[in-house]
């Protein structure tokens, strides 16, 4: 299948991207944060979890990167569904040329995804930095 060798390493590049930008807006990061189990047993990790040093606010990250059409994509309504069970709120980052029209759709439409390229905005309004 192509492009599934490289889909860790530029999830994990998301995530890090992520991070330098959590970062830059003066955020606490933690990355592979332990959330209890899921429904089936498995562990749940948030892939990073962002915090305002003076206002304790807290929102969790899912980084989804998807470079060509494939899988990838398919996982994210679980994931969304997932997120409504953390004990914080969170949101799906996302990047990569691969997503179907129909899932960018989707996605927008949860009110739960944020494309990289719009993440700082985002996270300035919900943190309220300025």
């Amino acid at each position: 299948m192509p492009g599934r060798a490289t889909a860790p390493r530029q999830g994990e590049q998301l995530k890090q991207k992520v991070v330098e930008l959590a970062w830059s807006l003066d955020l606490t990061t933690e990355t592979e944060v332990s959330a209890a189990r899921r429904l089936w047993g498995a562990k749940r990790r948030i892939d990073v979890v962002l915090k305002n040093r003076s206002t304790s606010k807290v929102l969790g990250v899912e980084c989804k990167y998807q470079g060509t059409s494939g899988s990838a994509e398919e996982k994210i309504p679980a994931t969304i569904s997932d997120m409504e069970y953390w004990p914080i709120p969170g949101i799906v980052v996302i990047d990569g040329p691969g997503f179907s029209s129909n899932m960018r759709g989707f996605l927008m439409s949860t009110g739960k995804a944020v494309w990289f390229d719009d993440l700082a905005d985002w996270l300035k309004l919900y943190f309220v930095l300025n």
